[in-house]
């Protein structure tokens, strides 16, 4: 296992706690994250990455980005790793439920199993698992907490809507 940097971020939802492998992302973890690894790392302030990402994390919490463009290494299971990926595939302004990401990994019985997935998320707003739902459109947990999510679905709609044309 490589050696892990980090470095602090400010951002609207509190202080995020950013870490990197030598050359990618590995957690981004917010203000009372449950399940939060302690982590021993180095300072980041210098890393290519984590600058990066903080520059990204900037311009999306400006409104000014949708999505982000940097390397990702999430630790864990295949299982997990698979539910990950899906979550990329959520639009930005959009919410998917849980059923419907089961569906779309083509495991239709496991909605429970990708919820589970879905919590252990080492990678909060990047990786965007804030926009999985209950099927009743329920805001149910989320590792950062649910004022938390209600934030970031609001910051990503406000941003998602058209904006109104003169015709």
């Amino acid at each position: 296992m490589s050696l892990l940097h980090e470095r602090r971020i400010s951002s609207p939802l509190g202080e995020l706690h950013v870490v990197a492998s030598d050359e990618a992302i590995v957690g981004v973890y917010l203000p009372g994250h449950k399940g939060a690894p302690v982590i021993v790392a180095r300072d980041g302030r210098e890393h290519p990455v984590l600058g990066e990402a903080a520059r990204q994390l900037a311009e999306y919490f400006a409104g000014k980005r949708k999505f982000f463009m940097l390397p990702l290494e999430p630790r864990g299971s295949d299982f997990q790793r698979e539910v990950w990926r899906a979550l990329l595939e959520i639009p930005f302004g959009k919410t998917q439920s849980y059923a419907d990401l089961a569906r779309a990994l083509g495991r239709p019985q496991a909605a429970r199993a990708v919820g589970a997935a879905n919590a252990k998320n080492p990678i909060s707003i990047i990786v965007p698992c804030h926009r999985v739902i209950a099927g009743d459109g329920a805001l149910t947990g989320y590792a950062g907490g649910i004022t938390a999510k209600r934030w970031l679905l609001s910051h990503e709609q406000e941003r998602h809507a058209p904006h109104p044309t003169i015709h």
